[in-house]
Order: C-alpha cells, then sequence, then structure tokens
C-alpha cells in the first residue's frame, strides 16, 4: 500500500478582529509544543502569522486524521496562550494595511528581496498530500497522469473565498495568488525523467527559481523525499475532509501507478486547457460545471462521479472506499468550505466568520 503524509499551513488570527497577528514564534515556542517542535512536526512558514504542520508517514487514513486532529488541538491550545486563535482557512479574510513580517530566515528573505509585493500578498493556506513513490521515471509517469484531475480537487477543496472583507468572487482566492508565481499552475506533461530534469536544470540555470523548492506546480516531485507532492488543495476548515483528500490522492496516486504499468493510454489535455479548466474551478467551486479530464464542459457533480468511478478500484484495494464515499458525498450536500464561509459572513458577520475558520466553529 502507498503511504501518504500530510502537510497544512494555518494562520494565526486575532479572535476579536479576524486580522492575522505575527505570534507564530511564540506559538512555536510554547513548552507544550516542544516535543512535537523537536520532531519536526511543527514547522514555521514564510509570514510569522503562519505556522506548518506535517504528519508522519501514515499507512492508513485514521492514522491521518489522528494526527492532524492531534496536531491541531497542540496548535491551537498554544494559540490561546497568546490570546489567538488558529484558524484553518487558505486566504485571510482580512488584512492590515501593513504587511505581516516575513519570518527571519534567509530563504524566506531572499524570496522577499525578489517578489516583495507577492511575499506581502502571501497569505494563503494549502494543503500538501505526499503519496511514496520511489523510483523517479514512475514519479514523472504519475504526474502525466494525475495533472488532468488537480482542476477537479481544485474545485473541491476550495475554502479561500474571502479577501479584504469582501467576496472576491472567487471559491479558491488561493489558486490564484498562487498562479502568480512564475512555475506554478497544473505541471507540464514530461516526456521521461530525463525531460523533467532537463527542464528543472533550465529554470535553474536561467536563475527563475533560485532552487526545486521554488517548482510551485500543483503536482510535483519532491525535493526532499521519494513522493508525489500534491499541492493544489487549499487547507481545509474539518480534519476529516483533509483525510478525505489524503484518500483521493493516495487513489490517484495508485491508479496511476497501474495504468502505468498496464500501459493504458494517457489522457493527454493541452496545456492551455488545462489552465483553463484550472481557472474555473478555482472560481466556481463545485457550484456550477467544471472541466472533465477530456476537456468537455459538465456539471460539477457528473465530473466528481467520474473522479470517484477512476480511482474506485484503488479506493477498494486500500479499505479507504466507504469512508472517502461518505465524506465526498457530505461535501456534495453541504458544499465547500467557501460555501460555509460566505453564508457565515453573511448570517453573522465577523464574529460568525471568525468562529467558523477557527477551532471553535469547526468541527475538527
Amino acid at each position: 500500500m502507498i503511504t501518504v503524509g500530510v502537510e497544512e499551513e494555518y494562520f494565526l488570527l486575532d479572535p476579536d478582529t479576524c486580522l492575522p497577528v505575527p505570534l507564530a514564534e511564540e506559538v512555536r515556542g510554547s513548552s507544550a509544543l516542544e516535543p512535537v517542535v523537536d520532531r519536526r512536526e511543527i514547522q514555521s512558514e514564510l509570514l510569522q502569522a503562519q505556522v506548518e504542520i506535517a504528519t508522519p508517514i501514515c499507512g492508513e487514513l485514521e492514522e491521518v486524521g489522528g494526527h492532524l486532529l492531534r496536531l491541531r488541538h497542540a496548535l491551537g491550545a498554544a494559540a490561546e496562550e497568546f490570546g489567538c486563535r488558529l484558524a484553518t482557512c487558505a486566504t485571510a479574510p482580512f488584512r492590515e494595511s501593513a504587511p505581516v513580517p516575513v519570518t527571519r530566515h534567509p530563504r524566506y528573505l531572499a524570496i522577499q528581496a525578489q517578489a516583495p509585493q507577492l511575499v506581502a500578498e502571501q497569505l494563503v493556506n494549502g494543503m500538501h498530500v505526499h503519496a511514496a513513490v520511489s523510483d523517479p521515471e514512475m514519479g514523472v509517469a504519475v504526474l502525466n497522469r494525475i495533472r488532468v484531475w488537480l482542476p477537479v480537487l481544485v474545485a473541491m477543496s476550495a475554502n479561500s473565498p474571502l479577501w479584504d472583507g469582501h467576496d472576491t468572487g472567487f471559491s479558491s482566492w488561493r489558486t490564484v495568488i498562487f498562479g502568480r508565481w512564475p512555475v506554478s499552475g497544473p505541471p507540464p506533461h514530461f516526456a521521461d525523467l530525463a525531460d523533467h530534469e532537463r527542464r528543472v536544470q533550465g529554470l535553474l540555470a536561467a536563475g527563475i527559481i533560485s532552487d526545486p523548492g521554488q517548482i510551485y506546480w500543483q503536482a510535483r516531485l519532491s525535493d526532499k523525499y521519494p513522493t508525489v507532492e500534491v499541492r493544489c488543495m487549499d487547507v481545509q476548515l474539518r480534519a476529516d475532509d483533509a483525510v478525505m483528500f489524503a484518500g483521493i490522492v493516495r487513489a490517484l496516486v495508485a491508479t496511476a501507478v497501474s495504468d502505468e504499468k498496464a500501459g493504458v493510454p494517457l489522457t493527454v489535455c493541452a496545456p492551455e486547457l488545462l489552465h483553463g479548466a484550472n481557472w474555473y474551478a478555482a472560481r466556481d467551486g463545485i457550484s456550477g460545471s467544471l472541466v472533465d479530464p477530456d476537456g468537455k464542459l459538465r456539471s460539477a457533480g457528473d465530473v466528481l462521479c467520474r473522479l470517484m468511478d477512476h480511482i474506485a478500484p484503488a479506493l477498494e484495494e486500500s479499505g479507504d472506499a466507504r469512508e472517502v464515499t461518505s465524506l465526498v458525498h457530505r461535501l456534495l450536500q453541504q458544499g465547500t468550505p467557501a460555501d460555509l464561509q460566505r453564508r457565515a459572513l453573511a448570517e453573522g458577520g465577523v464574529r460568525a466568520l471568525t468562529d467558523l475558520v477557527t477551532m471553535q466553529g469547526a468541527p475538527q
């Protein structure tokens, strides 16, 4: 069975104003967090109002959920010590006029020097799923096969409709913000591993990126681990929704490996079509239509059903079918976290929104 690990990014927000507060170092320094910090399960992020967690390697989805709950609650309790709340929204709904300070790390400071305005507006949180693929050649084949499904994951995970206190008209504004970096969006199609390495080296040689970590494709080969890293999802309000995406990503990767070994023909999607599908997925979430892997416009429900049919054998093999299917049905019934954010702000104002996006309002 393919093992997985999950990374999540969170905000620290003021409980009264819902504004980001630069207290990451204080929160990470809480004595209660010493064991998890020592194990590098909690790490710093680009901005001082953000923190990141990383689960251990997991074989079962139950493990993923247990670690996410443990880390969310530990960080939430530490945040309360310093008068702020841990928030699981993918954009900061409100911002101060002055930018949030950058974490004093050489790499982050270098990125700020390269693109100060982009860094100032990088108040976004994602969820990354690492799925173990030890052979890099197979990893590239997996990227080629899963890229057509990434817009569907963007739509399903949408949790960032708000920016500067207003509705952006996008369900995943985070996707739009991240798309402004030079190497971002859905990954290209690669001929093979040598082609992948040649193109990455070309980006480095041209100075477009300073290190492989600045390859912000929505799915990529990790430069740290023998994994395919799927990073297109917004961070989720609920831990069980994050578990759902861990299961879906694992099944997508397992299906891609199986199809590659069996010689199943590859679904090829033109880059302009895939980028357009990604943009519309970020805008509409699952409330309208989506472009399916064949480039046809269909209802979001039909495309999600096609995704589930595609990965059904892998879900059954891993024992994840019942849990993932149940959570997908709930998503279709209740809407995305972006829909929940919009309703909370419209019906209850800033207080209701703050409660929703922090541990006080979202069942974890």
